[in-house]
């Protein structure tokens, strides 16, 4: 039915006007698809990335300008939280300068606009490609039965989110796909993955338990692409934030 690119297509913030606009392209010379989360990735990706834009003309910190336009208290909570977890010191850009080679981002999103709650804060240094140093991750997915297994499929959805962000991505040529082995379709090496810290918010008996299993993904991608624009002082809107992609933005100063 569309193939699920509307996925986290509605921005969840409380903005008095949206027009969402879905271009089907039923017919390709390429049949394409999702490997896990459909549309939901690069959608939460556009519009984190739109949301730290915003934040930078209206001269307000990311997470304070989030935690402004958000209306739902669950969603603030979470946004609000993992800020704590990685000391995000909310009121001014934290860290270096912009365009140093070190930045930290933040991405939120709930899931399919309906299920688990989920922000993510991730600290890069980029200089020709770019390396994840730590990332934090926070939930809310209500009623959680099996609190270790929802805290482990967070950390794996951020690890495959570092891969969807950095590596991940068919390539094609004159005859196709020309992805057809680890080497043309690289993934995240086990020496890349970094630190990860996750905890889920508000474990409430009384909320109903809402799905977790890729609510992780597109925060997480959306959190190193706003720390990757802020080392480079230039954002990158083409994923994945490979080095080529990199050492373009830098060439061109």
């Amino acid at each position: 039915n569309g193939g699920g690119g509307t996925r986290n297509g509605e921005p969840l913030y409380a903005f008095p006007a949206k027009r969402i606009i879905h271009h089907l392209v039923a017919e390709t010379p390429v049949r394409t698809s999702s490997l896990r989360g459909l549309g939901a990735t690069i959608n939460v990706f556009a519009i984190e990335s739109a949301m730290d834009e915003l934040a930078e003309r209206a001269g307000i910190d990311p997470v304070d300008y989030r935690l402004s336009v958000l209306q739902d208290p669950r969603a603030k909570a979470v946004v609000a939280h993992v800020a704590k977890m990685a000391q995000w010191e909310i009121g001014r850009r934290p860290g270096l300068p912009v365009g140093t080679g070190t930045g930290r981002g933040v991405g939120f999103a709930m899931y399919k606009n309906r299920a688990a709650y989920c922000a993510v804060v991730a600290d890069v240094e980029v200089d020709e490609a770019v390396r994840v140093g730590k990332i934090w991750c926070a939930a809310d997915a209500g009623l959680v039965i099996n609190p270790d297994g929802a805290l482990n499929q967070l950390e794996g959805g951020v690890i495959q989110g570092i891969s969807w962000a950095l590596k991940e991505g068919v390539r094609l040529d004159s005859a196709g796909i020309s992805s057809r082995d680890w080497e043309s379709y690289p993934v995240l090496r086990f020496s890349e993955v970094p630190e990860v810290f996750c905890e889920l918010v508000g474990a409430d008996a009384e909320l109903p338990p809402l799905g977790i299993g890729e609510a992780s993904g597109g925060p997480t991608v959306a959190a190193i692409g706003n720390a990757v624009a802020q080392a480079l002082g230039a954002r990158l809107r083409d994923l994945p934030l490979s080095r080529e992609r990199v050492m373009d933005v830098l060439l061109k100063g």
